[in-house]
């Protein structure tokens, strides 16, 4: 299987480079963009399932005059340098990549080039690069609304002590949750044991809970017997001091959340729980006692269509964010064929809501704003939430 895409991803990048060399003697009605994605290293498959997605593009928007210039930026910067001066050499001034947030300091040297990065960190902050990743302000404001359309006063928003922690801790801050307590936590599953357990208020709930059976265990009244039979399938006794929780965190850091709230007797039938983005990851629930849980992400009809087109063509399943370099030139292909110069980033800048495969979205000051739904995610089957 690897040696077919090996095959495929040469004939993409020879069927797209001989292309370019075929319309130098009309470039007036040729639009040019670039891709800056990792064909080789560590990351080579992502860069291919990439490349493939914009091929799935171009095969929908069937318009010869849209051609593709293809770099590997490996995961090295001295690389994505010179593929940037190519880029400039070559006059292709709009450029979808890199995957890399890391490489921000690099392209943005680069202030004749525009950038449509497939990345969902720092948005907004540079002129000539627009984040098209699924951005932690876009998901924040679907759980904000979200949270207060369930009416839930007492919001715990949950994140890990990383070098991510000042991003999250600004975006919280951007999007203004009212009457809501931040607490951050560590990453080893031995401490964050003991964060929860105080956070919860665990061990006086424990009490409650052995103080009270204590008590039934001294009577023969059959509701007595009732309730503490009851009793003896929890770990503790009494509410939390929250009625919704956030959790800012994935995989494996959102599976050991989960757990230790489950453990700490907060279930989903009394706490709203909610995590951020999951790219309708079925597995999480497998590992954890919490039967269920609510988050915010992109159109799951248009994702599941592009996955099986995707599928079809190329035989295996495509990286979630692929589908973003799919939009992107749907994106980029709207304002050219619509007349609209795109000189810098700010041109991608303007009003109208934009209908894509990931769902609606604008773009205001370089950032992206998606307007993402909610999911809720049980017994694994993914449920759209009705507003």
């Amino acid at each position: 299987m690897k040696k077919t895409f090996k095959i495929i991803l040469s004939y993409l990048l020879i069927t797209f480079n001989s292309n370019v060399f075929s319309v130098e003697n009309n470039q007036a009605n040729i639009l040019k963009i670039g891709v800056l994605a990792p064909f080789s290293g560590e990351f080579k498959e992502l860069g291919q399932t990439i490349l493939y997605s914009v091929n799935l593009a171009l095969h929908d928007i069937n318009d010869d005059s849209i051609k593709i210039y293809p770099k590997d930026s490996g995961y090295d910067k001295k690389r994505v340098v010179e593929a940037c001066k190519e880029f400039q050499e070559e006059g292709i001034k709009i450029i979808i990549g890199p995957v890399d947030s890391s490489f921000t300091k690099e392209i943005k040297n680069f202030e004749n080039l525009i950038f449509l990065s497939l990345s969902n960190m720092g948005s907004g902050i540079d002129k000539n690069i627009i984040m098209m990743g699924i951005n932690l302000e876009s998901q924040l404001i679907a759980i904000k609304k979200f949270i207060n359309n369930q009416k839930r006063k007492k919001t715990i928003i949950l994140y890990p002590d990383n070098n991510n922690s000042k991003h999250v801790e600004k975006e919280i801050k951007n999007v203004v949750f009212k009457n809501a307590k931040l607490f951050k936590y560590s990453s080893d599953s031995k401490i964050l044991t003991g964060q929860i357990e105080k956070l919860t208020n665990y061990k006086r709930r424990k009490i409650n809970l052995n103080a009270r059976i204590k008590k039934l265990e001294e009577s023969d009244l059959p509701k007595d017997i009732r309730e503490l039979n009851q009793l003896k399938q929890k770990y503790t006794l009494g509410k939390v001091n929250f009625d919704s929780v956030v959790i800012i965190d994935f995989g494996n850091g959102l599976k050991s959340i989960l757990t230790s709230l489950a453990y700490t007797d907060v279930s989903e039938k009394d706490i709203l729980i909610v995590a951020a983005n999951q790219w309708f990851d079925d597995s999480i629930l497998s590992e954890t006692s919490i039967k269920s849980f609510y988050f915010p992400s992109i159109n799951l009809k248009n994702f599941k269509r592009f996955n099986k087109k995707f599928l079809k063509n190329y035989e295996y399943k495509p990286s979630e964010i692929t589908i973003l370099s799919y939009d992107a030139i749907g994106l980029i292909y709207y304002l050219w064929k619509n007349n609209i110069k795109i000189n810098t980033a700010s041109d991608f800048n303007f009003k109208k809501e934009i209908k894509a495969k990931i769902g609606k979205f604008k773009i205001s000051d370089n950032k992206v704003l998606q307007k993402l739904e909610i999911y809720k995610l049980e017994e694994n089957k993914f449920i759209k939430n009705k507003p």
